[in-house]
């Protein structure tokens, strides 16, 4: 594969996994919306969207006609469909760096404040006056809890109330550094290495690519 294209692949799963791996380390829990959580994922993926399908499919009458611009248009695309799959999704929240047993209490505690009627079932929850039902379902593979939406009638309101008061709420608790978060930050220090050495031996070889892969050359 090209330089350009290698770096267009792994340059945005190598800050994906920073990120992560950083967000893991931290010593406070972490609380992120499934939309933004799903929003960094789609951008980790670009790259191999972009020299996958994208170039698979590229319309070249079009890439005559309209020049590197038609690029605007297919990342414009795909960015959309991203758009499209968070608001179809039910909501959810992901909790970074706290295990379902330390979250469970925490949870618990904040429920009391916000919901007398909150109903607890198993690790299902329920709160009406919010208009919200969930479950916990934590990481089999990382130290993190997600709450999702359990049922197709959610009030998006009360998510967002209770995203509010949950990450205020987990601002007064510690939990200690998540090592796992160290391999995922490895990884992407060592993708972050690659790119780098990739840019730095071949630059020229590097724009050219770019400079036909937009058409700018033609």
């Amino acid at each position: 594969m090209e330089p350009f294209r290698l770096c267009l692949a792994l340059g945005p799963v190598a800050v994906y996994l920073l990120l992560l791996g950083a967000l893991n380390l931290f010593r406070r829990p972490f609380l992120v919306s499934g939309a933004r959580d799903t929003a960094a994922l789609g951008l980790a993926v670009s790259g191999f969207v972009i020299i996958g399908p994208v170039e698979l499919f590229f319309p070249d009458q079009a890439a005559n006609h309209f020049g590197s611009f038609v690029w605007m248009l297919l990342l414009a695309f795909y960015y959309l469909c991203v758009v499209l799959i968070i608001l179809t999704i039910r909501p959810r929240l992901v909790i970074y760096n706290i295990s379902v047993d330390q979250l469970r209490p925490v949870v618990a505690d904040l429920v009391d404040q916000l919901d007398a009627d909150a109903r607890w079932a198993g690790d299902s929850l329920s709160l009406p006056a919010f208009g919200v039902q969930l479950h916990l379902d934590p990481s089999l593979l990382m130290r993190n809890v997600s709450l999702v939406s359990a049922g197709a009638t959610q009030n998006h309101l009360g998510w967002k109330r209770l995203e509010t008061a949950l990450a205020d709420k987990l601002g007064e608790y510690e939990f200690g550094r998540n090592l796992a978060g160290l391999p995922i930050l490895a990884v992407g220090l060592c993708l972050t290495c690659v790119v780098t050495f990739l840019i730095v031996r071949a630059p020229q070889d590097i724009a050219a690519e770019l400079f036909d892969m937009l058409w700018l050359g033609s």
